[in-house]
């Protein structure tokens, strides 16, 4: 019989080394997921660095375009207040040339008439010869007064026809020197007209090189800001990928321990059962430590605080039904039914064992709460954080 007993104590002690050993294997294989998860987010963030740089220089380079496209804008506007009064200037220019005109014509014609007169009078000339015309006026003369005033007037005539020649020639002359001022007048204006364009071109030439840069800027922008917001999607699935293995190590490790602690109990126990043992004593005062010593289970440390069955908006009947108000004294639990399942029996450190028969809408996670037969007990109890043993 006590080889039989050894043999169970060996067969208990090699599980729990196989349990021991497979939990440390799994365990270093979701650590080396982690580490490579964590190689990986340290590659996305360096990849989300410099995609954000080169966001921020290519935002730069966009500022820059357009400030140019600005000043450009600000060219053009001061381009066509020029040529605004260039063209003004040409209308008056051509006004003046206009004007010109119109007095060019009006020498012409009196240049014209005058050309009528003296022919008149060159015929009349050469049918009388100076002399011939004295000797008419004088025969033809009255008195000796009358002779003299005939013959001052024709002096005057004389003189008059050389007057007329002499404003034709001026005349002739203004004529030249205001088409020449005409000409000069137009060559500059169409020197300014040219000027005026050929700068308008370079500017409009410049200006739209400037918006395709823009428009390749924008799309290099729009490429970029895409590039990053893949990237971040990507670290934020490699950070949740990370703390889901952080999750499952520690699981792991609390489920490992709890294992490690049930074999160890099994065999200590048939240790125990193999040796003589003396005739048990009951202690009806057990302590704490001894209930949590025999309580076997699943453990996990949780944030515990305390109700009472007459607490605001509460019915009195819990999640399972359990009537709390007609039973104030009862060991009940309210969990959050993915950590610890409904209807469990658990032992609660420095509450003893009790039945998670209830749920809380604030109770959520590794949260539970204790029930407590009266409000000055719970608000004793406060908020602590306690082991849990789930017992079944």
């Amino acid at each position: 019989m006590p080889t039989t007993k050894k043999r169970i104590i060996l067969v208990l002690l090699t599980t729990m080394l196989c349990v021991s050993g497979s939990m440390v294997t799994y365990a270093q294989t979701n650590t080396e997921a982690l580490h490579n998860a964590e190689a990986q987010l340290e590659q996305k963030q360096q990849v989300v660095e410099q995609k954000v740089q080169e966001q921020q220089t290519v935002n730069k380079e966009i500022e820059n375009i357009q400030a140019e496209l600005t000043s450009l804008a600000d060219e053009i506007a001061k381009n066509r207040e020029a040529m605004a009064k260039t063209q003004e200037k040409i209308d008056a220019t051509n006004k003046l040339i206009e004007e010109k005109k119109q007095e060019i014509v009006v020498i012409e014609d009196k240049m014209l008439a005058r050309e009528d007169v003296m022919k008149k009078r060159a015929v009349a000339m050469q049918q009388n010869s100076n002399v011939n015309l004295m000797l008419n006026i004088f025969f033809e003369s009255n008195s000796i007064s009358d002779f003299i005033q005939r013959a001052s007037a024709a002096s005057e005539l004389i003189d008059a026809d050389k007057d007329i020649l002499t404003a034709q020639q001026e005349d002739l002359k203004q004529i030249e020197e205001d088409k020449a001022v005409i000409d000069r007048q137009e060559k500059v204006l169409e020197e300014d007209q040219k000027a005026l364009a050929d700068q308008q071109a370079q500017l409009d030439q410049n200006i739209q090189k400037r918006q395709q840069s823009l428009t390749v800027m924008q799309q290099k922008f729009a490429q970029i800001s895409q590039q990053v917001a893949v990237a971040q999607q990507e670290k934020a699935g490699i950070e949740s990928q990370m703390k889901n293995l952080q999750a499952a190590i520690q699981q792991e490790q609390a489920e490992a321990q709890a294992r490690t602690a049930a074999a160890a109990a099994a065999a200590k126990s048939s240790a125990a059962t193999a040796r003589p043992v003396a005739a048990p004593v009951r202690n009806s005062g057990a302590s704490k430590s001894t209930a949590q010593s025999t309580a076997q289970g699943k453990e996990i440390y949780v944030t515990a605080t305390a109700y009472t069955p007459n607490c605001s908006g509460c019915s009195g009947r819990t999640a399972t039904g359990l009537n709390v108000k007609a039973n104030p004294n009862m060991k009940v639990i309210a969990v959050d039914p993915r950590i610890i399942p409904l209807g469990s029996r658990v032992w609660v450190e420095g509450y003893g064992e009790a039945i998670a028969g209830d749920t809380g809408g604030a109770i959520k996670g590794h949260r539970i709460d204790i029930l407590m037969p009266t409000t000055a007990q719970a608000l004793a109890f406060g908020r602590k954080t306690v082991k849990v043993i789930i017992l079944n």
